[in-house]
């Protein structure tokens, strides 16, 4: 009878391969199974950061965990599309699921932690988040001394919008895609356009950084952040 395999959730960092951790390198290049995120109509973006890593032998499981449903709904779709992992684990074979950013901080691997840690030993390597990538690929930081920063998804409706950012002193604006407009418009109301910095693809070969009014809404990818950094302070 095979032992149970174990669960791994790595963080594969922003975009740029070389922000990949050695703990996840090592785990990646160790694992005989692979799991990521993908579309289906697309490549997957973790696949992407690590391929010049992969050692070409190991069997890779993809799966799909659409964003726009209903809780209730997303949960059998979630259930069903982690299953072949669950499988693998059952089987005895570690599996390495790779996760953009952190895992942990908006990351699809909580999903399946959530379904299987409790079955299998799990273990999770932080990586490099959009978070921290941004503002260094900006040239801005963040935040001095005590201020006080605060991250937002962009589809919160603009009245939360409005009143968080006037309760901070420094933001990062998230998952901007269809939402863009709004959350510029809102930028706009409380005279932040100014001080606002938006990058798309942040570390990658793709990465864009434009004024916030020369960005184009129908254009603007999920992959996307305005970063509102603190008044600099001396």
């Amino acid at each position: 009878m095979n032992s149970k395999g174990r669960l791994y959730g790595i963080g594969v960092g922003p975009g740029d391969p070389e922000l990949l951790t050695l703990k996840a390198l090592r785990l990646l290049r160790s694992a005989s199974v692979i799991a990521y995120q993908s579309a289906t109509d697309r490549e997957s973006i973790a696949r992407k950061i690590v391929s010049s890593y992969l050692p070409g032998n190991q069997v890779e499981v993809s799966y799909h965990l659409p964003r726009a449903l209903e809780p209730e709904k997303a949960k059998s779709v979630y259930d069903q599309e982690i299953e072949p992992i669950n499988e693998h684990l059952a089987a005895g074979r570690d599996v390495v699921v790779l996760c953009e950013g952190d895992p942990f901080f908006y990351g699809s691997f909580m999903y399946i932690f959530t379904r299987l840690s409790h079955q299998y030993q799990t273990e999770v390597v932080p990586g490099i988040s959009s978070l921290m990538a941004c503002p260094v690929s900006l040239g801005v930081p963040f935040t001095y001394y005590n201020d006080i920063l605060t991250v937002l998804p962009a589809t919160l409706p603009t009245e939360m919008l409005i009143s968080q950012l006037l309760a901070t002193d420094a933001a990062a604006i998230m998952k901007l895609g269809r939402h863009f407009a709004k959350v510029r418009d809102v930028l706009h109301q409380l005279g932040l356009q100014s001080r606002a910095r938006y990058i798309e693809r942040a570390t990658t070969t793709e990465q864009r950084i434009l004024p916030l009014d020369e960005v184009k809404p129908e254009e603007v990818p999920y992959f996307s952040m305005i970063v509102i950094p603190t008044i600099q302070r001396l």
